[in-house]
C-alpha cells in the first residue's frame, strides 16, 4: 500500500476555492479559522439549531421566538420619513402581525410581497411596543416553495467576514465530497454502541433534528468523538511500539542493596510503593528500553521508589541519575537520596552548574570511571563534557519543566537508557491518556502511615492583622511557617514586588532574623542561602511567591499561608499546601481571600476545605478551568479536538487507547483489511506523522 495519501480522501484534501459559493476572499477567511481543506468543513459541527417547521399560526408562542408561518400579504405602509421602517401587515391561520424592513426598496418589496398573495415567511418575532413584528424575514417563499426552508436548520460557529449562509453553503458543498470510507472501528464494538459508518454520521450530525442531536452524547457526535481519540491513540500507540522495538539493556539487579534500604526505613512502603518498585524494576528487566511515568501525590513517596529503582541499576553494575528542575530541588534530592543510600553503603552525588574548577573535575572522572553510581542534578547534566561509564537508568523529576528534546539528550548519555519521569501533581485521567497515552504509568495513589491530614481554613484578608498575630504566637512557640504571596497575573517580576513588601512588613512586626524571603527574581545563591536559613530553623517565617511550590521538604514547617488564594488554581494550591504536614506536629493551611468570592473562586476554595485528595482536586481543577489552564502553557503539546470532549469523555478516551493497542499488537504495520481502514483515518485526521513510524513489512 502506497506511504501517501489514499486517493480516496483526495477531492476532502482539495482547493477550497473548488467549493459552492467559496471564492479567494472567502477561502482566505476560512483559513484564518483553521479551515485549510474541505475535510476541515466536515468537523465544523453546528453548535445549535433553528427549528423552522411550519406552524399554523404565532398565536399562543413564547416570545422572541423564531416561528415559519404561512400568511396573506396584507396593506404595505412605506416608511414616513428617512430611516423609519417600511411594514408591511400579515395575516396567519389566526392573527395579525408585521413585517418590517429597514433601508427597504419599496417596488422590489410590493414585487416580492404582492398584498392578497399568500407565502411562507420564517424569521425571528418580537414583541415591540405591544405589536408582534418580524423584523427582516430570513425566508419569504411562495407556498410551494417552503420545502426549501427545512424543518431544522443548523447554527455553525463562524468567523469574521463569514454569515451563516456561506457558511451553510461552504459545508453542504463540503459534504458532497465526502465519500463511504471502509470501517476502522471494531465491528463488535461498532454493533454495541449502535452507531452508524462514518459518512452516516458525517452527514448526520450536519441535519440535526433537535437539541439532542447537537449532544456530545448522540450516537453520530459520540461515534466521531471515538474516531478522533481513536486516531489519536493509534499514534500514540504507533510511537509506543516503536520505543518498545528499541532494543534496551537488561538491567536485573539482585535486590540486595534495596533489602538494606527497606529495612532501614523507619516506616513500612505502602502497598503503592511496593507495586510501583515492581513495575519499574520489571521494566527495566526486559530486553527494550523502559519509557514510564510515575505520577503521584503531594507526600505519597516518590522519593524511595526513586531511590530503589536507582539501586536495581547499581546493582546490575551500571548507574543512575536523576534530574531535578533547580538547584533547590536537587540539592534536596541529595540530602535525602544520600541519607538513605547509606543503609546500602551507595554514595550518591550531586552535579549543578555551581559546581566549578576541580570540584566538578573530580565528579565527572567519578561518572566517567563508574566510581559515581547515582548521581543528581540539574540541565548540568546534560552538558557536553558529561560523560558515564554505563549509565542504566535516567529518572526526570517535574517533567513538565523539561523539553522533550532535553530528555533525549539525557537518555543519549547512555546507551537504550531506561527512562522513567516523575510528577507530583496528579493528572486526571482524561489528560493522562492524551498526554502521555504513549508511557506506561505508575500511580502511587496512597499516603505513608502516620501522616497527619493538614487543617484547610478559609480566611478574608481583612483578618490580616489577626492572622499575623496568630502567626507570632505560633513562632514564639517554636514552629516554622510560610506565607506565599498572590499570584500577580503572569508576572515574576509584580510576583516577587509583592512578596518583597510582604517580607518586609513581616519582618517589622516579627524581626529581622526571624523572616526569610525566596522568589524567582532572585540568583540561586540568594535563593539557596534563605533557603538553608530557613530549612536549619534558623529563620522561622518563609515569605515566598510560588518557586516553592515543588520540592521544598522542610518537616518543622507546621503553617501555610497562601495570600490571594482566589487566584490560583486548584493544583497549584494543593502542590503549596503540601509544603507543610511532613512531620510530626498538626499542621494547618490558611487560605487567604480579597473581597466577595466570585461563584468559581468559592467553589474551588471550598474543594481545597474538603479534602486532601490530590486526584480527586484535580479532577475538579479540569472540570472547573478546563483541560488548558490545568496543563497551562507549558504543556502545549496537548492535543486539540474538534470534536472529542477530553474533559466528558474520559471513557471513549480509555476504550480507544485499548483498541489502538490490540489493533497494533494483531496488526503492527497496519496491513489488514482493518488496519489499511485505519490508515485512511490517521491521513483524515492529519495524523500523517505517524506513518513516518511505522516500517511497512
Amino acid at each position: 500500500m502506497s506511504r501517501g495519501r489514499p486517493e480516496i480522501l483526495f477531492p476532502l484534501f482539495g482547493d477550497l476555492k473548488r467549493l459552492e459559493g467559496v471564492g479567494p476572499k472567502t477561502a482566505s477567511l476560512l483559513e484564518g479559522f483553521g479551515v485549510v481543506h474541505p475535510k476541515d468543513l466536515l468537523f465544523n459541527l453546528p453548535n445549535s439549531v433553528i427549528d423552522r417547521r411550519l406552524v399554523g399560526s404565532i398565536a399562543g408562542m413564547h416570545f422572541p421566538a423564531v416561528a415559519t408561518v404561512e400568511v396573506v400579504i396584507g396593506l404595505h405602509r412605506p416608511a414616513r420619513a428617512k430611516g423609519r421602517p417600511y411594514r408591511v401587515l400579515v395575516q396567519d391561520a389566526e392573527t395579525e402581525f408585521q413585517l418590517v424592513f429597514f433601508h427597504a426598496r419599496e417596488d422590489w418589496l410590493k414585487r416580492t410581497l404582492p398584498t392578497g398573495q399568500r407565502r411562507v415567511v420564517s424569521g425571528k418575532i418580537e414583541i415591540f411596543d405591544g405589536i408582534a413584528q418580524m423584523v427582516h424575514p430570513d425566508y419569504m417563499l411562495g407556498v410551494d416553495e417552503v420545502d426549501a426552508v427545512g424543518e431544522f436548520e443548523p447554527i455553525y460557529p463562524l468567523t469574521q467576514g463569514i454569515n451563516q449562509k456561506a457558511m451553510t453553503k461552504a459545508v453542504r458543498s463540503a459534504l458532497g465530497l465526502a465519500p463511504a470510507l471502509t470501517e476502522w472501528i471494531d465491528g463488535n464494538f461498532l454493533r454495541d454502541k449502535g452507531w452508524g459508518g462514518w459518512l452516516d454520521c458525517i452527514t448526520a450530525v450536519h441535519s440535526p433534528k433537535s437539541l439532542n442531536d447537537i449532544s456530545p452524547q448522540s450516537a453520530p457526535r459520540e461515534r466521531l468523538a471515538y474516531d478522533e481519540f481513536f486516531a489519536h491513540q493509534l499514534t500514540l500507540a504507533i510511537a509506543r511500539n516503536v520505543e518498545r522495538r528499541v532494543t534496551g539493556i537488561v538491567t536485573k539487579g539482585s535486590g540486595k542493596l534495596q533489602q538494606k534500604v527497606l529495612k532501614s526505613l523507619a516506616f513500612a512502603p505502602t502497598s503503592a510503593q511496593i507495586r510501583a518498585v515492581t513495575e519499574i524494576t520489571d521494566d527495566m528487566a526486559e530486553p527494550r528500553k523502559m519509557n514510564r511515568l510515575l505520577q503521584g501525590d503531594v507526600g505519597s513517596g516518590k522519593t524511595v521508589v526513586a531511590l530503589l529503582a536507582c539501586l536495581a541499576a547499581v546493582e546490575a553494575g551500571g548507574q543512575a541519575t536523576i534530574m531535578a528542575p533547580t538547584e533547590i530541588l536537587a540539592q534536596q534530592h541529595f540530602a535525602v537520596l544520600n541519607e538513605m543510600a547509606k543503609a546500602a553503603d551507595c554514595s550518591v552525588m550531586v552535579l549543578t552548574g555551581r559546581d566549578k574548577g576541580a570540584e566538578r573535575e573530580a565528579k565527572l572522572r567519578a561518572l566517567a570511571d563508574g566510581t559515581a553510581g547515582i548521581v543528581v542534578g540539574t540541565h548540568a547534566l546534560f552538558q557536553p563534557d558529561v560523560h558515564f561509564a554505563n549509565l542504566r537508568l535516567a529518572i526526570v523529576d517535574e517533567q513538565h519543566r523539561f523539553g522533550v528534546r532535553q530528555r533525549m539528550d539525557l537518555s543519549a548519555k547512555g546507551e537504550a537508557v531506561d527512562v522513567l519521569v516523575m510528577t507530583a501533581t496528579p493528572i486526571p485521567r482524561s489528560l493522562e491518556l492524551a498526554h502521555f497515552g504513549d508511557m506506561d504509568v505508575s500511580i502511587l495513589d496512597e499516603k505513608p502511615v502516620g501522616r497527619l491530614p493538614i487543617d484547610t481554613v478559609l480566611v478574608s484578608a481583612s483578618r490580616l492583622d489577626e492572622v499575623v498575630a496568630r502567626l507570632k504566637d505560633a513562632i514564639a512557640e517554636g514552629r516554622q511557617a510560610y506565607w506565599v504571596c498572590p499570584l500577580v497575573v503572569e508576572s515574576e517580576v509584580l510576583e516577587a514586588t509583592a512578596a518583597e513588601e510582604r517580607f518586609k512588613s513581616l519582618r517589622a512586626l516579627l524581626g529581622d532574623d526571624a523572616v526569610e524571603m525566596v522568589h524567582g527574581q532572585m540568583s540561586a545563591q540568594h535563593k539557596d542561602a534563605a533557603m538553608q536559613r530557613f530549612a536549619s530553623g534558623a529563620a522561622r517565617l518563609l515569605v515566598a511567591t510560588t518557586v516553592i511550590e515543588v520540592g521544598v521538604d522542610v518537616p518543622d514547617a507546621s503553617i501555610m499561608v497562601i495570600e490571594g488564594a482566589e487566584k490560583f488554581g486548584l493544583a497549584q494550591l494543593h502542590q503549596l499546601r503540601g509544603r507543610v504536614g511532613r512531620g510530626a506536629v498538626k499542621s494547618t493551611c490558611l487560605l487567604m481571600y480579597t473581597g466577595t468570592l466570585g461563584e468559581t473562586a468559592a467553589a474551588r476554595l471550598k474543594i481545597m476545605r474538603e479534602t486532601n485528595d490530590g486526584f480527586k482536586i484535580a479532577e475538579e481543577d479540569l472540570r472547573l478551568r478546563g483541560a488548558g489552564d490545568v496543563l497551562g502553557v507549558a504543556q502545549s503539546g496537548l492535543p486539540r479536538f474538534r470534536i472529542a470532549d477530553l474533559e466528558t469523555q474520559t471513557g471513549l478516551m480509555k476504550i480507544a487507547q485499548s483498541d489502538a493497542r490490540l489493533l497494533l499488537s494483531v496488526d503492527p504495520n497496519l496491513t489488514s483489511e482493518r488496519g489499511k481502514a485505519a490508515r485512511v483515518l490517521l491521513y483524515l485526521m492529519d495524523q500523517d506523522k505517524a506513518f513516518q513510524m511505522i516500517t511497512v513489512g
